[in-house]
């Protein structure tokens, strides 16, 4: 099962690493870690995707929040949450297909942000479902990059 874990840490030298060797340190997999200063400087957030039963998800919630420089925890799987993800993909076209793909990346509300003789680089920002529908459709184009920012997510209330 997935969950997705807001982290809310002091804005300070070595939190990363320590979050990150919490995880492998104990065998734990982390799908998505994404980490960027909040509204206040001194405090960042870290939206963290992983898999496991309840079980792995309690005890890494229990080991964070025993953590120097933690503030707070949210599962956010346990209620009701906001995420989003970018998507920079780089896509192959000629003079055939380079409608049919400028076509999906408006009905997917995507941007063109890059237009070369045999390329299109898109940028697509949304829910994880929406992301990967879009990529499945841009396969049979043929991908020549692609980069993920992985989620970020903030609760509802």
């Amino acid at each position: 099962m997935r969950h997705t874990i807001s982290v809310l840490v002091e804005n300070k030298f070595g939190v990363l690493t320590r979050v990150t060797g919490l995880f492998s340190g104990r065998g734990y997999n982390i799908d998505t870690l994404n980490v960027a200063p909040t509204q206040d400087a001194a405090f960042s957030r870290m939206t963290i995707v992983t898999t496991g039963d309840e079980a792995t998800l309690e005890q890494i919630v229990k080991q964070l929040n025993k953590l120097p420089n933690v503030i707070q925890v949210q599962n956010l799987s346990e209620g009701e949450y906001v995420d989003r993800e970018l998507v920079l993909v780089k896509v192959g076209v000629d003079s055939k297909s380079r409608a049919e793909v400028m076509q999906i990346t408006d009905i997917f509300r995507a941007k063109i942000v890059d237009v070369q003789p045999k390329t299109l680089t898109i940028e697509i920002t949304g829910s994880g479902s929406k992301v990967e529908k879009f990529l499945h459709l841009m396969l049979t184009f043929g991908v020549q990059e692609l980069t993920r920012t992985g989620q970020v997510a903030l609760p509802r209330k």
